[in-house]
């Protein structure tokens, strides 16, 4: 039985890879533009993307809105420990990244109004957590608690990731029950832009909700990780029950 012939854009994907993987494109370097690839390779500029865009599904390229196709960095690939704080989680991320943290106060849209079990126009504080590798974003996640539950002043000036950790303590009671739900899915242009990755690069995406014992939800969170540089890891502890022993 013979073998199918690769299609074009195969054939150029497994030469630009073959470039990247033996150095002759290095990180960070930029690659020809897509008219400049297109010619060299005789073909059309869709054709081109499709080859480009198979790249940087392997995560190999990343497009940059108005620049151009770079050779990615390799990315510090992080587990995400499931059960823990949210704002705890984000802090725990400082080794080997850093991470930025800020507050801000807002109003609940009707996403998070459905999210945290709210009136509509509740007023809820936004913590914004964005971890970089170097220069880089790396992954973010947004955390929404309702205002009542944080410090007054922790929305008037910067704030190290640490220190809001501890403030929050302060005032959020006791968690009951952690629900987590994990989605893959391609990001919104919004997401990309804000982690410089391409719209066809597929991130996880966490949605955390915490309540207390009352079945107040105290936190909403919405984390976001490029799927080439994060794993999720949940572990149930299992307890099994003796039968046959006599009492």
């Amino acid at each position: 039985m013979t073998r199918p012939m690769p299609s074009r854009r195969d054939t150029i994907a497994d030469d630009l890879r073959r470039q990247i993987t033996t150095g002759r494109f290095k990180a960070g370097e930029r690659l020809p533009s897509e008219a400049q690839l297109a010619t060299r390779y005789t073909v059309s500029t869709p054709t081109l993307r499709t080859a480009l865009a198979q790249l940087q599904g392997e995560g190999l390229v990343e497009k940059i809105h108005g620049s151009g196709n770079f050779v990615r960095h390799h990315r510090h690939r992080i587990t995400y420990l499931g059960g823990a704080a949210t704002v705890s989680a984000c802090t725990a991320l400082s080794e080997p990244l850093r991470v930025t943290a800020r507050a801000t106060n807002l109003w609940s849209d009707d996403h998070l109004t459905g999210l945290l079990s709210v009136p509509p126009r509740s007023p809820l504080t936004e913590l914004l957590f964005v971890a970089h590798e170097g220069e880089m974003p790396h992954s973010l996640a947004r955390v929404y608690v309702p205002s009542d539950l944080v410090p007054p002043d922790l929305t008037r000036g910067p704030t190290s990731p640490q220190e809001m950790a501890v403030r929050l303590a302060e005032l959020r009671p006791r968690l009951a029950e952690v629900q987590e739900k994990a989605s893959a899915r391609l990001p919104t242009q919004d997401e990309a832009t804000a982690l410089r990755i391409s719209t066809s690069m597929p991130v996880l995406s966490l949605t955390r909700v915490a309540t207390d014992s009352t079945g107040r939800v105290v936190e909403a969170a919405l984390l976001l990780f490029p799927g080439d540089r994060a794993d999720a890891l949940f572990t149930t502890q299992v307890v099994t029950e003796e039968r046959g022993v006599p009492r």
